[in-house]
């Protein structure tokens, strides 16, 4: 599980680059409820829009467990802007995976170097974690085109993104659409005042007889659901896992500092064995989440069967770590922790809904119980198997 040379390396460039670009402005980001379009460019530059695009489109290509480094130090710094390399990066791993020829070469270059900007659009109003079942139709009209009906709700970066990937209903199968933001029918309203992640810019989005070509179908029809999104959430889901480990460090290295500077009843925080408790704690999850992030890359570069548990469980215990960490960096800093001074009242709030984004942990556990019963189910039809031998 050590980092390589180059990934160590990838790793202190994307730190310098949160701390530099990122940290100082995070908590004013949150205020106001939006990040600018200049850290958008910045990332652009980087070439972390393009973080896991295929070069032969213009991206960086980068392996699963460097591009997991480069989610934990976004997440550390803000999870807001960490919404948008997961959104964008959902959009470009569907066109690499299930778009066609025209599709990746039309949209990836652009998508990479950040003329355009992605979204990923399958929650509605009145469909959250039973996505199978969006209401959102797809119609097919004479001419091979399609006319899209509906609403989406909670689209992260839906406020500024260029293209969307849609998803519906089309005689009972899911399909997936790509959907220009200035397409007739297509309109898109701000959401406001969110618990958390108050500058991922999310948006409300409605299709009124949207029509679109049958070119811009993702996949085909029956695929929407379990080829074109399963492999954009599973891309989502590790990202977020990556962040929160991120997050939980910015806790912790809030904790620390706090811990060292403030007394009380005539010594430091940081003597007190309650608060060590705490701390410690921190140190212990950090620690094993970003063990299963590593792992989950891991077997996302070997293609491995177990990949999609493995980003399951680093998702599910990654989140539910950082919000149990955010609690407690909050409570260590008593009242100045509610408080807009320091930003751990920022971090408690996005830990929450690192447990609903992606697949909420609910979800998660019915994924990791399932593939469970399935090891199991194996491991014993094997051990019969072999006592069976002479």
């Amino acid at each position: 599980m050590e980092l390589t040379a180059e990934q160590a390396r990838a790793h202190e460039t994307f730190r310098a680059f949160v701390d530099a670009h990122v940290v100082p402005f995070a908590d004013a980001w949150d205020r106001n409820e939006a990040f600018p379009t200049g850290i958008i460019q910045a990332m652009a530059r980087e070439g972390y829009l393009g973080a896991t695009v295929p070069r032969e489109y213009g991206g960086n290509a980068l392996e699963s467990v460097a591009f997991g480094l480069l989610c934990e130090e976004i997440g550390r710094g803000s999870a807001s802007l960490l919404s948008l390399l997961t959104v964008h990066g959902m959009m470009c791993q569907a066109l690499s995976l299930w778009g066609s020829d025209v599709q990746r070469q039309t949209l990836l270059p652009k998508l990479a170097t950040g003329a355009l900007i992605g979204a990923f659009a399958l929650t509605e109003p009145n469909v959250g974690s039973d996505a199978k079942s969006v209401e959102t139709t797809a119609t097919l009209q004479a001419d091979g085109s399609y006319t899209l009906n509906g609403d989406k709700k909670w689209i992260s970066c839906g406020q500024i993104a260029d293209i969307f990937l849609i998803f519906a209903q089309s005689e009972g199968k899911p399909v997936a659409f790509l959907v220009e933001r200035d397409r007739p029918g297509f309109s898109r309203q701000p959401i406001t005042g969110l618990l958390g992640f108050r500058a991922a810019m999310l948006a409300s989005l409605s299709l009124r007889d949207c029509n679109v070509p049958e070119a811009n179908m993702v996949g085909r029809p029956g695929f929407g659901f379990s080829h074109v999104a399963g492999a954009a959430l599973d891309h989502g889901r590790f990202c977020v896992a990556s962040g929160c480990v991120g997050l939980t460090r910015a806790c912790l290295e809030a904790c620390l500092d706090y811990t060292n500077q403030r007394k009380q009843f005539g010594v430091y925080l940081r003597e007190h064995p309650l608060l060590q408790r705490m701390i410690a704690d921190m140190i212990a999850q950090i620690e094993a989440a970003r063990l299963l992030c590593r792992d989950a890359g891991r077997l996302k570069e070997e293609r491995h069967p177990r990949s999609i548990m493995a980003t399951s469980t680093a998702k599910y215990f990654a989140s539910t770590m950082a919000a149990r960490a955010a609690s407690d960096a909050v409570q260590i800093h008593g009242a100045h922790g509610c408080g807009p001074e320091y930003p751990v009242q920022r971090y408690f709030r996005d830990a929450k809904i690192m447990e609903i984004i992606e697949g909420s942990n609910q979800i998660q556990q019915t994924i990791i119980a399932k593939y469970g019963h399935l090891d199991f189910i194996k491991d014993q039809r094997a051990r019969s198997k072999k006592n069976r031998q002479p």
